[in-house]
Parts: C-alpha cells; structure tokens; sequence
C-alpha cells in the first residue's frame, strides 16, 4: 500500500531543502522562484525501532521498513489556478499525492527573498488554499454541465450531481472540502465528493519551517498550531535537518538534544503522514527479513495478507498473530508461545498496530 504526500508552500520556504534531508538525495536548492520544474520524487522508510528488535529475535538478514514517498512540487504563487507560474502543471502533480503537506515559511532571512515580500505563515496558508480551492471550483465548473445533462438520461446520475452542487458552495465559502467531511449539516457523501478529483478533498499537513533559535519556542509554535488546527503540525529548521542528516546517530540526538527535541523533524513527518491518512503498520519477521507492512487501520486480517500478495487474502485460512510488546518481552517465538501470548485469528479479526503476523492460505 503505497502513500505519496506531495509538498507544496510558496517559493523560497525550504521545500527543497526539507526534501533533500527527506531523501538524502541532492535536489537543487535555489534563491529564486521555480527552482523546482519537475516534481522530484523520494521514497523515506518509516522509522521504527521494533524492526531491528524483531532481526535480532528471528536473526534476519534484511530490514525493510514500511515507507512514504515524498513529490517535491514546485512553488505555488497567486494566480496558479489561472496558470500563473506553470500553475496548471503543479496543480496536476498535486491531484495525485494522497495528502499535501504545505511547508511554511516562519524564518527570517534577509538573504532569502520572500515572494510576496515579508515572513506572513497566515497569508501563506491562505495563498494556498485560495489556489486549491480556486482549481476545484474550476473543475467543478466543468464537470457540474456534464452532471446536469447527465442526470436528464441516467436517474443514477442526480446525486452525484447535488453532491457536486454542494461541494461548489462549500467552496465559494472559501472553505476546503476535507474541513466538512465530517460534518453532518453540510451533507456530504465523502465518496462521491472524491470521484470528482477535486484537490481540497486531500488532508492537508503543515511543517512549520522555523529558525534555529523558535525550535524551542512553545508559544510561538501553540501560535501556529492554532492557524491550522484541526490539522497535524510539525515544526523543524531544514537546513538543520540537513546537518543531521550527515552525522551518525549519536551525534545527531546530541545536536537535537541541545535544541530540546528528541527526535528530527522529519521523523516526526514521516509519522504524521501515517496518522493523517490514518495508517498503521503489521510487521512480518523471519531468517531472510524482519518487515513493516502498511494498512489502514480497522482493515480485517484477510486484507492485511492481501498487501503482500492477493493469493493470500484470497486463499486466506488463519492468522497467527503475537503482539510486538509480547513477543519482545518474551524474546522468541518459542517462549511467546509457551507463555500463552500467540493466538490463532481469523477472517474478522481486526489487525492492531505492531501485530507480528504469519498467514496461513491455501491457494
């Protein structure tokens, strides 16, 4: 199950520094608008200690975590929904991303020109989401004609079609469709809404691009919080977590420490994806690998064993399932199972978060 958050934000807030430190790859870095022209795509693992527990428990050979795939899109400025700035290209790149994550700029820096020509995080969440929601009423704008004659002929087709009408006036509120979904007086059928393609359906992530010294700034951070809220948040310095990204471990926890942190931003991100979307992981263990595998969560035990193969979720028999806190206490399969804590599960059962899983099919 793959899951791909497409970073957007206003040129020169340090996307492409953020995504060099996400993939450890070199992507340009540049002081003006439109240094990204084609989306740069990264795969980052998951960070997740149980994996190396589970190789030392089972003597695996490989860890493979379970990963996210991060698009660097190039900035968005006022007029993209009218094409401004290659608008209509990385508008497009953006309807394929399961979430947005929109860096923001909070830095100050004299030497880095701001588009609109001051820090403002408020003005550049609301750029934005002006654009996006400026591209779905275009969209909309399109598509409601074709409803409309569509409902004449197909009786099937008129809910669709109101459910696009109220997705419009959702939007000429200036509100994103995410931010309704869940709200039962606007009336939404979330499935139908989605069909549409529209790009204010995505859930949104905001990382908060700070300077060194707001990283431990409590009230500034609560400040920007509230401007996104109900929404994840997550605060970093790029270039910061670019300079972790060359040390080892040690080092790196020391620097992160002496901002009082615990851990980089970027793993933070990469956690926040999974909650957004709300994901979770199972893990798969053995002599060849110990690996984190990705699905929703509420999914059944059949569909978890379908992401490593459809064989197994369609040959499904039984699951055998230990926990990850049980089996780590435990310290082997062998004594997980003699203390009770291995059970047999089958096609209703619910996967938890951190279940070490074996499947039994016959295909």
């Amino acid at each position: 199950m793959a899951l791909t958050i497409g970073i957007v934000g206003l040129p020169n807030v340090g996307k492409s520094t953020m995504f060099n430190a996400l993939t450890k790859n070199n992507v340009l870095a540049a002081n003006y608008p439109f240094a990204t022209i084609e989306p740069n795509v990264g795969v980052v693992p998951l960070p997740d200690d149980r994996l190396a527990r589970l190789a030392e428990i089972h003597g695996s050979e490989k860890i493979l975590p379970a990963t996210v795939s991060f698009v660097d899109i190039a900035g968005i400025v006022r007029g993209a929904s009218e094409g401004e700035g290659l608008g209509n290209k990385f508008l497009a790149n953006i309807r394929e991303a399961d979430a947005i994550c929109q860096v923001v700029r909070a830095f100050e820096d004299g030497d880095v020109v701001h588009v609109d020509g001051k820090v403002s995080p408020e003005s550049d969440i609301e750029t934005i989401h002006t654009e996006l929601i400026l591209a779905d009423l275009q969209t909309l704008e399109k598509a409601v004609p074709r409803l409309e004659k569509e409902s004449r002929i197909k009786k099937e087709s008129k809910p669709l079609l109101d459910n696009a009408l109220v997705a419009q006036k959702v939007l000429e509120e200036g509100t994103t469709l995410y931010a309704v979904k869940d709200d039962t007086k606007v009336g939404l059928d979330w499935a139908a809404t989605t069909s549409l393609g529209l790009l204010t359906t995505k859930p949104f992530i905001y990382v908060f691009n700070l300077d060194e010294d707001q990283l431990a700034d409590a009230e500034l951070q609560a400040s920007l919080r509230a401007l996104v809220t109900p929404a994840d948040s997550v605060f970093l310095n790029a270039k910061l977590e670019m300079d972790l990204m060359e040390m080892d471990a040690a080092e790196a926890m020391e620097l992160l420490e002496s901002f009082g942190a615990t851990e980089s931003g970027i793993s933070q991100l990469a956690r926040t994806g999974f909650h957004t979307l709300g994901l979770q992981t199972y893990l798969t263990a053995g002599p060849k690998e110990s690996r984190a595998w990705t699905i929703g969560q509420g999914w059944t035990a059949p569909q978890a064993a379908g992401v490593i193969h459809t064989d197994f979720q369609r040959g499904f028999i039984k699951a055998e399932i230990v926990s990850f806190d049980d089996l780590d206490a435990a310290g082997s399969m062998a004594s997980a199972k003699a203390a009770g804590k291995v059970r047999m599960e089958g096609k209703e059962y619910v996967m938890s978060d951190g279940d070490v899983v074996e499947f039994r099919f016959n295909v």
